[in-house]
């Protein structure tokens, strides 16, 4: 969930389950005796945890200048979800014309993030799982095959279009998934896990689902991934808060990509802070097509001026 504190200043959480992990600030000054950016500049920001309030104080080295054109609704969407797309895609997947990637949760905001970078390389075929309700605006985004894991064996429906399977896979989900996704790789395939999605089963914890998630992960030794020619790589940005530099120059691609019209946040609702467990709600009940973002409160609609 993202998050703009300050009304005017949004931040972006890497969970859809835990506090948000950054901001957007309107009034960047010095820190740690380092200025990044004049004061006064809009930037994104990104940082661990803490940041469902109105006003946050971080480090300046984690500061990016947000684009010129981009709302803050769309910059609260923006860091944590395409860094984590990008990397995923093409730090681990090297993902290359011609070839096809699995993409689960895809109506997400790392599934919409991942689909439009998708289509920055020529002639991908995307699959994307999600309910059936949001079949439509994954098409029209770009997955070729749509397919609705709640009725459906989303391996056998790989397997009829492309018996070999799929060059990458992105895995949130975890457990018996990992396994079925490592089995859906063409040889010299990449498996990139990034998220344990099944531990959360619905509103309340069960700890018999979490346990049986937790027995069924998927686990391989070096000597099978040998003899298989596949990859597996896991992925979490949470534990990279001193990469600057790497960070960094995913970002300035990123940010490149959306100055030229490539990609663009896609923003599925905007809740104020008193409305916390309804924004929650809308993504445990799965109803969210993008990224659901807070707001301290939502904009005053200004008085309609009366016609003389």
């Amino acid at each position: 969930m993202g998050c703009c504190p300050g009304g005017t200043k949004p931040c972006m959480c890497q969970s859809r389950l835990e506090p948000c992990r950054c901001q957007v600030d309107t009034t960047l000054a010095h820190r740690h005796r380092l200025l990044l950016a004049p004061v006064g500049d809009k930037v994104m920001v990104l940082a661990r945890a803490g940041l469902w309030q109105e006003v946050v104080t971080v480090p300046a080295n984690q500061t990016y200048p947000m684009p010129d054109g981009m709302s803050f609704e769309e910059a609260a969407a923006f860091l944590v979800n395409y860094i984590t797309a990008y990397m995923i895609l093409f730090d681990f997947g090297n993902l290359r014309p011609n070839q096809s990637v699995l993409i689960h949760m895809a109506a997400g905001g790392v599934g919409t993030a991942a689909i439009q970078l998708c289509k920055t390389v020529e002639n991908v075929t995307i699959f994307g799982t999600a309910s059936a309700s949001k079949h439509d605006a994954l098409r029209e985004s770009g997955v070729a095959h749509p397919i609705d894991y709640r009725s459906m064996d989303y391996v056998e429906e790989v397997r009829k279009i492309s018996p070999k399977g799929v060059d990458v896979v992105l895995d949130p989900l975890g457990g018996s998934d990992t396994t079925k996704a490592f089995n859906l790789l063409k040889p010299m395939g990449k498996l990139i896990t990034y998220g344990v999605a099944n531990l959360l089963t619905g509103q309340k914890k069960n700890l018999m689902a979490m346990a049986k998630t937790w027995w069924n992960q998927f686990s391989i030794n070096a000597l099978q991934l040998l003899h298989l020619n596949k990859a597996v790589c896991g992925y979490h940005l949470g534990y990279m808060d001193e990469e600057f530099e790497l960070i960094g120059g995913v970002v300035a691609k990123l940010v490149s990509l959306y100055n030229q019209g490539k990609i663009k946040p896609k923003i599925d609702s905007v809740w104020p802070f008193e409305q916390v467990a309804d924004a929650m709600r809308q993504m445990q009940e799965k109803k969210n097509v993008g990224k659901v973002i807070l707001v301290p409160e939502l904009p005053k609609e200004e008085p309609k001026k009366e016609e003389n």
